[in-house]
């Protein structure tokens, strides 16, 4: 398929529809090209090399192949990206270009994603990433960089947007299991299997799709915990069910009906306290309904639709247990949003017009002292043309928040065209983020320091606010992938949580100020820069790495932000040994951070690590594919400042499965 390099002609594909260009290549069962199909980063239809964004996309093809088990893992070797390790009672977050996981933006098929209210952040309960089911994933993308412009508020390092399978005109169906085993430690196995059937209802009419999945992981022990009694990941059950409808209405309309369900059980015994080992339970379910209406008229394309998504979440945690005198939590969360797209030429011009309402309504029973409900609007205007060789995109939205009042986020971005097959390419944005209820609301307590104090809401909090700036050039041909990418987010009013010290008194370890609160920390700096490249050897070995540079610091007093490594570099090959099976080898290196450890009451430097692993697909059939592998090759460890805060790598283990497609 050739550059999409102009907009002479319309590119205004839904965003379901566009294909991908995976970066890190993996393993297939023909020979190793390069793709060049189109992908999106405007809601528009582009080129890889011509999108105005930075822009990694991992295939339906990819997470076949690879034993990926939540978006994290699907992404960790993409360039800019850093999963932080997960604790035990932790998810894996995702971090973009040396921020925290708040500022990545996460989207479902382009629609927000948005429970992180019904969780308790400063323990990385993450619920977004595993909520969705992997086997109902046809690609993702992420976008690094402000992207206010479009999505609104949190999308200050980037965008992961997840685009889901949908139903087929064929009929198609499948079955796939996966078991993992850690070669290091105690117990830990775990089994994941997933089912899927597609196909037509009513012929040219009616289209649908049902996907199921379910996991049933053991807790693990580890020699790198405090105590033996404490589990270094946490005992997991969950079962998702996932369905579609798409109703052809005729030529230019259709009308999509999606729903989900996904039940989540986690139970882990680890050290709150840092004495007692109690067994901490939760137990979520989380539903959503989706309508949308697309249309494909003479001049314009159009999109409306409502989405519904409800979080019920039961907490027996000790994180919340002890703010309210033993009693469990019960959280709902429900958000309600409707939005509206029209996207048209008007000469040399595509404009996308869209408009966007949304209410959040949250019940706490133990850290929250009522309900709360907020209300949300937005306006957003984009332009996309060209001058000659350069392709320009300029957009703009305004965002109205209930309790914090309006926002407007402009982007400006350029693309020039060396030629057919380089690029120069940059752009300035402004982006912003809203404070969370939890941040924000001052009867909203709850549990810190590992159980020696509180954290209280501050009403007084204002919203982040970043301007961010890239520029950079990109190269690719048949053979060829290379490019390189400058950065830098000045962040205004970044909100902070107050840190306390540990003291004893009268022989009892004590909070120095047991009321902590959030605040604005004023000047913030994220600069750095982003290489890439991917070679085809030959037809059968494909070569591919990448490496990111990021300096986060507090601009007023130098010092680095936590959480944040400098360096992040991988390494991977790709070998079609034989015409059947594909060998791929990966290596990850994070280089040393500053992590905060509340017992020793300050923020302490970790060490660098390293990861490498080796997988292996046989095509043993037309419909029968066989994979296998090893995670963590050479049994890595965290040094002892990281486990001293749970940032506990899962050591050697051990991957088989099988995916069998009728």
């Amino acid at each position: 398929m050739p550059s999409v390099r102009t907009i002479s002609r319309p590119r205004h594909l839904p965003l379901t529809l566009l294909g991908a260009l995976l970066p890190m290549l993996a393993i297939a069962s023909e020979p190793v090209t390069l793709q060049n199909e189109v992908i999106t980063a405007t809601q528009t239809a582009h080129s890889e090399l011509s999108a105005p964004a930075s822009v990694s996309v991992v295939t339906r093809d990819d997470l076949d192949k690879l034993p990926v088990y939540n978006l994290a893992d699907a992404v960790k070797y993409l360039p800019g990206v850093y999963i932080s390790p997960s604790s035990t009672y932790g998810r894996k977050e995702i971090r973009l270009r040396g921020m925290d996981s708040d500022y990545t933006l996460l989207l479902v098929d382009g629609r927000r994603i948005n429970s992180r209210e019904a969780l308790v952040s400063n323990y990385a309960n993450d619920f977004d990433l595993s909520s969705i089911p992997m086997a109902a994933i046809e690609r993702i993308e992420v976008i690094r960089g402000p992207m206010s412009s479009l999505y609104g508020a949190d999308a200050i390092g980037g965008v992961v947007n997840v685009i889901l399978r949908k139903p087929t005109a064929d009929t198609r169906a499948g079955i796939a299991y996966g078991y993992e085993h850690p070669t290091e430690g105690d117990s830990g196995d775990s089994h994941k299997t997933n089912g899927y059937i597609s196909g037509a209802l009513i012929e040219d009419k009616l289209l649908g799709n049902l996907i199921v999945e379910g996991t049933d992981q053991a807790a693990w022990g580890s020699d790198q915990t405090t105590s033996p009694l404490i589990d270094a990941a946490e005992k997991r059950q969950n079962a998702s069910a996932y369905g579609s409808l798409s109703w052809l209405l005729d030529e230019r309309q259709s009308i999509d009906l999606d729903l989900s369900h996904r039940e989540d059980d986690r139970k882990g015994t680890w050290s709150n306290s840092g004495f007692a080992f109690p067994t901490n339970v939760q137990e979520m379910e989380r539903s959503t309904f989706g309508l949308t209406h697309n249309g494909s008229w003479d001049g314009f394309n159009s999109r409306v639709r409502y989405y519904y998504e409800d979080v019920d979440l039961m907490d027996d945690s000790e994180v919340m247990t002890d703010l309210r005198g033993g009693r469990f939590s019960n959280v709902n969360q429900t958000n309600h949003t409707v939005d509206g797209q029209v996207t048209a030429f008007l000469g040399n011009h595509l404009l996308t017009l869209g408009s966007e309402l949304r209410r959040t309504e949250l019940s706490h029973s133990n850290n929250l002292g009522s309900e709360i409900e907020i209300d949300q609007q937005a306006l957003y205007l984009q332009d996309e043309f060209s001058l000659g060789q350069l392709d320009i995109t300029l957009g703009a939205r305004w965002d109205d928040h209930e309790s914090y009042g309006s926002e407007f986020s402009p982007r400006a971005y350029g693309v020039y065209n060396m030629s057919d097959s380089w690029v120069i390419k940059g752009g300035v944005g402004k982006s912003f983020k809203a404070p969370s209820i939890a941040q924000s609301d001052p009867t909203y307590v709850e549990i810190a320091c590992r159980g020696y104090c509180v954290t209280v809401g501050n009403e007084d909090l204002k919203p982040e606010t970043a301007t961010s700036y890239e520029l950079g050039t990109f190269y690719q041909n048949d053979r060829l992938q290379a490019g390189i990418m400058f950065f830098q987010t000045d962040i205004e009013d970044m909100i902070s949580t107050e840190t306390t010290r540990l003291i004893r008194v009268n022989g009892q370890i004590v909070a120095a100020d047991p009321v902590l609160t959030t605040y604005n920390q004023p000047h913030v700096r994220i600069k750095g820069y982003e290489l890439q490249g991917n070679y085809l050897l030959s037809d059968r070995i494909g070569l591919r790495a990448n490496y990111t540079y990021s300096d986060a610091r507090d601009r007023d007093t130098d010092e680095p932000i936590r959480n944040s490594p400098q360096h992040i570099a991988n390494l991977g090959a790709d070998w079609q040994a034989l015409p059947k099976l594909g060998l791929n080898l990966d290596y990850q290196y994070t280089g040393s951070q500053y992590l905060y450890d509340v017992a020793r009451s300050g923020a302490f430097e970790t060490g660098a690590f390293h990861t490498l692993s080796l997988g292996a697909r046989y095509q043993a059939t037309k419909q029968l594919t066989l994979n296998g592998g090893l995670n963590n090759l050479t049994n890595e460890k965290r040094d002892e400042v990281a486990q001293a805060v749970d940032n506990i790598l899962m050591g050697r283990t051990l991957f088989v499965g099988f995916a069998y497609d009728i």
